[in-house]
């Protein structure tokens, strides 16, 4: 089944665990938003491989579904349904994809939504989504291949993340041949990196379209710049919280 997925940020060469940045509320959002995404995945388990092939037309991103109405009439799809712009980001290819996508909103999205609130944290959450499939479509216009994939939405949290805490150490797993190594990295840096490399890679993809195999680079740079830009909008206004220095102790459940 051919489609383009929205990636998770991180590969088996780097494994973020956690950051040490701790949070007041729970994140209701954040866990239903993870419960929500495993739901669909587990029906999508039940579809025959053919059915499942349609579904991801229907509800994924489809760049020329927008940009080319006649084709999009020709090839069968609703005419002015918008819906995939919201549907897709709750669509998986896979369990790896399921997995990586809902780790890292588990990473970051705790410690943004306590800065923003539950509400203005799910509404960010969704219009991370929507702008970075209209990225998409933008620079694939004429693309017939669904996209599927929370990660865009989470790149806009990552972004917001990225803003708010430039410098939490996010403890990361860097696998040396069989050994484990455990790493403290600097938000800053990882986040930093993997938005440069998210960049570099669909730039180049506009030079060689076949480079980069399925994944929807510039979702991930629509989506993480919205989250930096907007941040301001979102996030509260009352509340301060103080900065944890290293010496301090953390709660139990950060270290």
């Amino acid at each position: 089944m051919k489609f383009s997925r929205l990636s998770p940020i991180f590969n088996e060469q780097m494994i973020p665990l956690h950051d040490i940045v701790p949070t007041r509320e729970r994140p209701f959002v954040t866990w239903i938003l993870i419960a929500i995404n495993t739901f669909v995945f587990l029906i999508e388990l039940s579809f025959p491989q053919a059915e499942l092939k349609s579904l991801f037309y229907l509800y994924g991103i489809v760049p020329a579904r927008f940009t080319h109405p006649d084709w999009a009439s020709r090839a069968g799809f609703p005419v002015g349904s918008y819906w995939p712009l919201l549907t897709s980001m709750f669509l998986h290819g896979g369990w790896m994809h399921l997995i990586g996508n809902m780790w890292s909103l588990w990473l970051f999205g705790d410690n943004v939504e306590d800065r923003m609130g539950h509400g203005k944290f799910l509404l960010f959450y969704l219009l991370s989504g929507i702008t970075a499939s209209l990225v998409h479509i933008f620079f694939n216009a004429s693309s017939t291949v669904p996209t599927i994939g929370a990660s865009g939405a989470i790149a806009g949290v990552m972004g917001a993340y990225l803003v708010m805490f430039p410098t939490a150490r996010i403890v990361t797993l860097i696998p040396v041949f069989f050994l484990p190594l455990f790493v403290e990295i600097p938000a800053i840096i990882f986040i930093g990196f993997w938005f440069l490399s998210q960049l570099f890679s669909g730039t180049f993809s506009l030079v060689a379209p076949s480079y980069g195999g399925a994944i929807a680079w510039w979702a991930h740079v629509g989506g993480f710049l919205f989250g930096a830009m907007t941040l301001p909008v979102f996030r509260k206004r009352k509340k301060k919280y103080r900065v944890y220095y290293d010496d301090e102790v953390l709660p139990r459940r950060f270290l």
